[in-house]
């Protein structure tokens, strides 16, 4: 399976992929970090992808979603963007209705 392959693999996987530096529990970056909370904090359940581990999927997943940075969060297999976007988002309610409609919210929140 080649890198792509795998990328569109792992995003149709489960409702909900972060692609970030680090992991949750030890992110090595401050926006992977952000990104993480507002995700824990509305109960979200999301599957984390440490870039650092796969220096390949790093770089071809900055073309595959034609975005240079990270983190990278997915909903549905789409694009949803970066730190930025998903605490905006986290800030307006947005994200809530997102993850719920993708049924990746617990059920204790």
């Amino acid at each position: 399976m080649d890198v792509v392959e795998r990328i569109k693999a792992e995003v149709s996987a489960q409702p909900v992929v972060l692609f970030m530096k680090g992991t949750p529990d030890f992110p090595q970056c401050g926006f992977s970090a952000q990104t993480v909370a507002a995700l824990r904090a509305l109960g979200a359940e999301f599957k984390a992808v440490n870039i650092f581990e796969e220096p390949e999927l790093r770089e071809a997943l900055k073309r595959y979603s034609n975005w240079p940075t990270y983190p990278q969060l997915y909903v549905k297999g789409e694009l949803l963007g970066g730190c930025d976007i998903t605490l905006e988002m986290y800030q307006s309610g947005e994200l809530q209705k997102v993850l719920e409609s993708a049924g990746a919210l617990g059920k204790h929140s």
